[in-house]
């Protein structure tokens, strides 16, 4: 669809719910050419209602707010009533349908988005296979009740993809995000409920806002995704001045819509952002502003998880029995002129041994290689554990087409080197940006090579090729 069919449809909404206040607008971009309008929304707004002057009272600097900069906050535009949320990470061209009550009081925002995919698999020694599937449907509403400051944000999923598949006892998992935010001023940012960790770069970007069409081999093995718990965050970001943040987060250590084997187990956040020269964008991949100065950011996330009970912490299948881990991440993304380069380093590490049995009494040394120990009997589990790096590198020329390419490199601690390969991956991908990242096409090349350490497994590399359509508001 293009853009003018979505403003015509825009448009019509607008009509049709008169005389409530409905948006469906550009991003606002502030710089320091119009620091006045930066101020006034933010620290001397002059609004007809009670709420927007309760939010008004907060000293802030000034500041760029820029598409997607949700670690800025919330920013009321007085012009029309736009917000933008703190701790829920997401890129948006525009701010969706919103609706705001006569009196002020109340806002509610909807979004949708949908990524269609059609990919060919080269499997090495399986069949070949055609694969179409819609990967990302997802439905979005957020917005205050009552006072600007305290607000809410729902995401609901409901591709297969995004639901998994049912167990007995579970309940039918399309929450993704269900959170209550408190914001007493703009620099702080207080959250209860389930959402992102403060982890990876690639993992706090929306997957709308990708380069290529999914995240890397290592943001799917390392990351500590979702989870439920409480959130403070310390925001300090200007346009062209140092700035950095400081992101926290204690929650269950289980996982999105957890109800199973409950324990007083709890997992630790922590997340540190410098940016020397400024805001950057750094919610979405790619240097899609086209910033006229050089812009970097460093961040580096620790996070302990007690007693976890599945495979990777707040991912995957279950273990037999509980383990302690830690993950480091450090992220580095550098931005200017339509290039931008991005790296990222993941690991995992476990207190005790990786590996969990069914009989952990019958564990015993494996023949595959000296000092391996293995079950015995009976089934078992692993922590996966090693780390990894990621180089992606890209850049976007005038007409808005971006070349891409994305080298991976996996490896698994030596314990569970018998149940997991080495893995690495390597990219190539173009995008055609029609509506900035709402509205896009992608189409990707990839090969991902498996080598085993140990066993009895072939390695194996596979190829695929993929096609892609982003669409959203």
């Amino acid at each position: 669809m293009k853009s003018g069919n979505l403003l015509f449809l825009f448009t019509a909404l607008m009509l049709v719910f008169a005389p409530w206040v409905v948006h469906a607008r550009q991003p606002l971009t502030l710089s320091s050419n119009n620091e006045a309008s930066a101020k006034a929304a933010t620290s001397t707004a002059e609004g007809p209602s009670s709420a927007m002057n309760s939010l008004a009272e907060a000293d802030a600097p000034a500041a760029v707010y820029s598409p997607g900069a949700d670690s800025l906050g919330i920013v009321l535009d007085l012009l029309d009533d736009d917000i933008r949320f703190p701790t829920l990470p997401y890129y948006t061209y525009g701010s969706g349908l919103g609706i705001t009550s006569p009196d002020s009081t109340f806002r509610m925002n909807i979004r949708f988005r949908m990524q269609n995919r059609s990919t060919l698999n080269l499997n090495d020694g399986r069949d070949d296979t055609v694969e179409g599937v819609v990967r990302r449907l997802r439905l979005r509403f957020d917005g205050f009740v009552g006072n600007p400051k305290f607000l809410y944000a729902i995401q609901l999923s409901f591709s297969p993809g995004d639901v998994g598949t049912l167990r007995d006892g579970d309940g039918i998992n399309i929450i993704r995000d269900a959170m209550f935010f408190y914001r007493p001023n703009p620099r702080i940012n207080l959250g209860f409920g389930q959402t992102k960790l403060p982890g990876n770069r690639q993992r706090l970007n929306s997957s709308g806002a990708l380069q290529l069409t999914d995240r890397s081999i290592n943001n799917a093995r390392f990351t500590i995704d979702r989870d439920y718990g409480v959130h403070a965050y310390y925001l300090n970001e200007y346009d062209d001045a140092f700035s950095w943040n400081i992101k926290t987060a204690v929650s269950t250590g289980n996982g999105r819509n957890w109800t199973r084997n409950l324990s007083t187990d709890l997992a630790y956040t922590g997340r540190v952002e410098v940016m020397p020269f400024g805001e950057m964008g750094m919610f979405f991949e790619g240097d899609i502003r086209r910033n006229q100065t050089p812009k970097l950011l460093l961040s580096a996330t620790y996070h302990l998880n007690q007693g976890a009970q599945r495979t990777g912490g707040q991912t995957g299948g279950s273990l037999f029995d509980t383990r302690d881990l830690t993950s480091f991440f450090f992220d580095g993304m550098f931005k200017y002129q339509g290039f931008s380069a991005m790296y990222a380093y993941m690991l995992r590490s476990v207190d005790g041994t990786a590996i969990t049995a069914e009989f952990p009494d019958q564990m015993m040394l494996s023949n595959l290689a000296p000092d391996l120990i293995m079950p015995a009997v009976g089934s078992y589990s692993a922590v996966f554990a090693g780390d990894g790096h990621d180089v992606q590198l890209s850049y976007l020329f005038r007409s808005n087409y971006e070349l891409i390419t994305r080298y991976s490199v996996q490896t698994v601690l030596r314990d569970v080197a018998a149940v997991y390969p080495d893995r690495n991956q390597l990219s190539f991908g173009v995008t055609r940006y029609i509506w900035e990242h709402s509205l896009k096409l992608q189409g990707e090349v990839t090969r991902t090579r498996s080598d085993w350490r140990f066993g009895n497994q072939p390695d194996r590399e596979d190829w695929y090729l993929r096609f892609q359509v982003e669409i959203g508001i």
